[in-house]
């Protein structure tokens, strides 16, 4: 676990966040023709997992209570999901596509990301403002700790070391780590946010006043950039070069340029756009449409749409949900 190892005895003294669990062994995924998303639909209580190469729905796990998160391993192997409607959190091998194990949570999660050595899964319970800290090896919550009011996303650190969480009630993101807290202003009610593939950026998809915020996580600069309408989720391209956001008011994804922090392109997607993932060789954007029951798949060389997947009845999906 490395630096994770003195997380759990520094943490769980200072009662922020106890980082504890062994990375897991089940085996990865694999044999499909290219990526795969994992779709949580919060009407049908299940997960679509979809082909991003055949751009067809290949399996439908049942899970919780309007599911609403989900992230994957980095090694594509386990699948955690938020369950919003019943506390909970579904956990399922990618491999045979089955529910391993439920684990209890606060109230209202939506948020969910891991940590880079996959020990440790963190849920963000946007009723109760807290995070469920869980323990990968066992599956089970071995700290709740306060956060923001209302937290609905997160992001880990490269090394390991802190965690970033986006508190939609108070326009503020926490930031973590084994001896410290600090809370850094954003914008109005963030939502999605991510790390730039460095480590050195984070942007923050504020959803109140329709801009991003882009962090430098060493010197704290902070840069907006406006986007469109009510924008959700963000994500960025392998190489760092662009983030995509989803804008949940216009039906649209905004493209951002790293190097310049302005907007590139503006793709039409389907209906109340809310998730967003890259696929682990930059080729695809994934983009889960809650309004409409599809999921839209964008070509990153040229920005536009190249195929629209009908899923399910609501699609949402708040974390990383793409795999190899």
């Amino acid at each position: 676990m490395g630096r994770l190892r003195g997380w759990k005895r520094t943490l769980c003294l200072v009662g922020l966040l106890c980082l504890v669990g062994l990375v897991a062994g089940t085996r990865p995924a694999s044999g499909w023709s290219s990526a795969i998303a994992y779709i949580p639909d919060t009407a049908t209580n299940d997960v679509k997992v979809v082909d991003t190469g055949s751009d067809s729905v290949i399996a439908t796990v049942p899970v919780g209570t309007s599911p609403f998160g989900v992230v994957v391993f980095p090694d594509g192997s386990r699948v955690y999901v938020t369950n919003f409607g019943d506390n909970t959190v579904s956990v399922f091998d990618a491999a045979s596509f089955s529910v391993i194990a439920t684990v209890p949570v606060g109230i209202g999660p939506l948020g969910v990301c891991v940590s880079p050595d996959e020990s440790t899964v963190f849920v963000l319970n946007n009723g109760d403002s807290t995070v469920s800290v869980i323990s990968t090896a066992t599956n089970t919550v071995e700290l709740t700790a306060p956060t923001g009011s209302a937290p609905a996303g997160c992001a880990v650190s490269l090394d390991g070391t802190t965690l970033f969480v986006t508190n939609e009630g108070d326009g503020t993101v926490s930031v973590l780590t084994a001896s410290s807290s600090a809370t850094v202003p954003v914008g109005s009610a963030p939502i999605g946010v991510t790390l730039s593939p460095d480590g050195s950026r984070l942007y923050v998809a504020n959803s109140g006043d329709n801009t991003v915020s882009v962090i430098d996580t060493t010197s704290g600069a902070e840069a907006t950039v406006s986007v469109g309408t009510k924008p959700e989720a963000v994500a960025v391209t392998p190489d760092g070069s662009r983030a995509y956001v989803t804008n949940n008011g216009d039906n649209t994804v905004s493209v951002i340029d790293a190097a310049s922090l302005s907007v590139i392109a503006t793709v039409a997607v389907g209906v109340a756009p809310i998730g967003v993932s890259v696929t682990p060789d930059g080729s695809t954007v994934v983009v889960a449409n809650s309004g409409d029951g599809t999921v839209s798949t964008i070509d990153t060389s040229t920005n536009t749409v190249t195929a629209t997947v009908t899923v399910g009845a609501s699609p949402s999906a708040f974390g990383t949900f793409t795999s190899p």
